[in-house]
């Protein structure tokens, strides 16, 4: 899949992905042209970043691509829907347990159970490149994850209760456990000395260039979205109780390459108790239109959610067995938000510190087992109708005995694509430089200034003089 499709030149290829990208984020752009341009400048990164940014070009491929390892139940799967090699790190549960999972939901959908391992393999082999690894490393680290997600899909089908199964400290190693550990250390009051300070005796949040206060109008709106996502928070999550009388409130922009233009407000309320240790710092996000929806044509799945809001909460329910007890949704000026905890117990696993195939082959294993606990335990055991059957007997029956084959099929896969981003990479590249994406310009609102120059202009000046040289 490296190669572009017959017939397909390049110059197609840059318009492709350039109508993709103002396909899914026209709205936005419009709205902050801004935000926008940062992400764009970042996704120009490198090859990796760009495809992190990129979601969309991604599933629109997938549309075009015959997918052998899908059927009647493993095409209706809940999904990650943007399951990268960055996507993984620590969180508390509802519970109370520091577990390692797959993280980051705002583009959780119903569809190809293929599609989260498709995407996880070729931004692995993205990322190895990075480091340096040559193809066969990155294939036998591959296929170490998808082993490992097959063995604990079929570890899953003899037991009879999937949602207890979690990566926590007692059964982890190497660097998933040591993020455990690190994160075990992390507390509350840290990230409230972070973001907030205490005048006379009453905590706020700290003034920043990346806040803003709001207006009365603006502060009511988000009061009442609060009140409604009371209502959305399920009972049984409820571990401790919780006074929501809320301390203060600001606008806070998007979070990562993928939220660029997404308005956001942060919410510090009473918590746990009247203690300023206990206060708790809510996140208010707006719902992205996800990814794998845009291929995804069932009605009856798009009816299942009220707003983009109300889908990431419902998607994060169904993919954690034991999501945060502050999980819910609400609406502003008739928009869907998600709202969260803003956790100290929430953080990325460090690849920047994995710098050898024998450090990082524990990880990939335990990134297999972690893959498919979300699938698995997002089926006929969740609270929600929309994957009516048990995910581990569908995947199982699915593979049968293509286990190899299955395992060399999806290694290919993503050297391949990872190939074809390489290429996408340099495509958008030059398309943001040359100001070809409509309304986003890669020099911004501000020419930049051109110094004076030293030798007079002349009409006789030799072939090659002043041709601007493409580096691509």
């Amino acid at each position: 899949m490296a190669e572009s499709p017959v017939g397909v030149t390049h110059g197609d290829r840059a318009q492709q992905i350039v109508d993709v990208l103002v396909d899914a984020f026209s709205e936005l752009m419009t709205a902050d042209a801004d935000a926008f341009r940062t992400k764009f400048r970042k996704m120009a990164a490198d090859p990796f970043a760009f495809y992190r940014g990129s979601a969309c070009l991604f599933y629109a491929d997938m549309a075009e691509l015959p997918d052998r390892w899908c059927d009647e139940r493993t095409g209706r799967v809940w999904i990650q829907g943007d399951l990268h090699a960055e996507n993984f790190g620590t969180y508390m549960d509802g519970a109370g347990r520091i577990v390692f999972d797959v993280n980051d939901f705002d583009e959780a959908y119903v569809g190809h159970v293929s599609w989260d391992l498709r995407r996880f393999a070729a931004s692995f082999a993205l990322l190895s490149w990075r480091k340096a690894f040559g193809d066969e490393v990155i294939s036998d680290l591959l296929r170490g994850y998808l082993t490992a997600y097959l063995d604990q899909v079929a570890a899953f089908t003899r037991l009879d209760d999937d949602k207890t199964f979690a990566l926590v400290k007692d059964n982890t190693e190497g660097a998933v456990h040591d993020a455990i550990l690190r994160t075990t250390a992390r507390t509350r009051q840290g990230l409230l000395d972070r973001m907030t300070v205490v005048e006379n005796h009453e905590r706020r949040f700290a003034d920043s260039p990346r806040s803003r206060r709001l207006d009365d109008r603006e502060r009511e709106e988000v009061l009442a979205a609060l009140d409604r996502w009371k209502q959305t928070v399920h009972p049984p999550r409820r571990r401790r109780d919780v006074t929501y009388d809320v301390k203060d409130v600001i606008g806070t922009g998007g979070f990562g390459i993928g939220s660029a233009g997404l308005p956001a407000y942060n919410v510090l309320i009473e918590g746990y108790d009247q203690a300023l240790e206990n206060d708790v710092v809510l996140s208010l996000k707006q719902g992205n239109v996800p990814a794998p929806s845009r291929i995804v044509r069932d009605a009856d799945i798009r009816a299942s959610f009220e707003h983009e809001g109300h889908r990431t909460a419902i998607s994060q329910r169904a993919l954690q067995a034991n999501a945060s007890q502050f999980l819910g949704h609400t609406e502003i000026g008739g928009v869907g938000f998600v709202v969260q905890e803003l956790s100290p117990y929430e953080t990325d696993l460090e690849w920047d510190d994995l710098t050898e195939p024998e450090q990082i082959s524990p990880v990939m294993l335990q990134l297999g087992r972690a893959t498919a606990k979300v699938h698995c335990v997002g089926d006929a055991d969740s609270d929600h109708t929309l994957v009516p059957f048990q995910t581990e007997e569908a995947i199982t029956a699915m593979v049968g005995d293509r286990r190899e084959e299955f395992v060399e099929d999806l290694v290919g896969f993503a050297h391949d694509y990872a190939r074809r981003t390489q290429d996408d990479f340099r495509l958008f590249v030059d398309a943001f430089r040359a100001g070809r994406i409509p309304g986003i310009s890669s020099s911004g609102s501000h020419p930049v200034p051109q110094a004076p120059s030293r030798v007079p202009p002349r009409a006789d000046r030799g072939v090659g003089e002043g041709r601007s040289v493409n580096a691509g």
